[in-house]
């Protein structure tokens, strides 16, 4: 049986997949879901879950930051 997520989890992950700098690939599996499920939830709800544009600069460099403390910390 397929679990159930709330609007909010997929949301969040889709969130999640757009901003931090990995493939879906890397994303779904260490979010708990399937590849494909993480596909659908992109396209469906990719256009509300975008970050704004006066904070894109900001998610960007705070990705940044974070690949590069994964980095550091191998």
């Amino acid at each position: 049986m397929a679990a159930v997520h709330s609007d909010e989890f997929k949301r969040d992950v889709v969130r999640i997949a757009l901003t931090i700098g990995l493939t879906r690939r890397q994303v779904a599996p260490d979010l708990g879901i399937g590849l494909s499920t993480l596909g659908k939830w992109v396209r469906a709800v990719s256009e509300e879950a975008k970050v704004p544009a006066q904070d894109a600069e900001l998610w960007l460099e705070n990705e940044q930051l974070r690949k590069e403390n994964r980095i550091l910390r191998v």
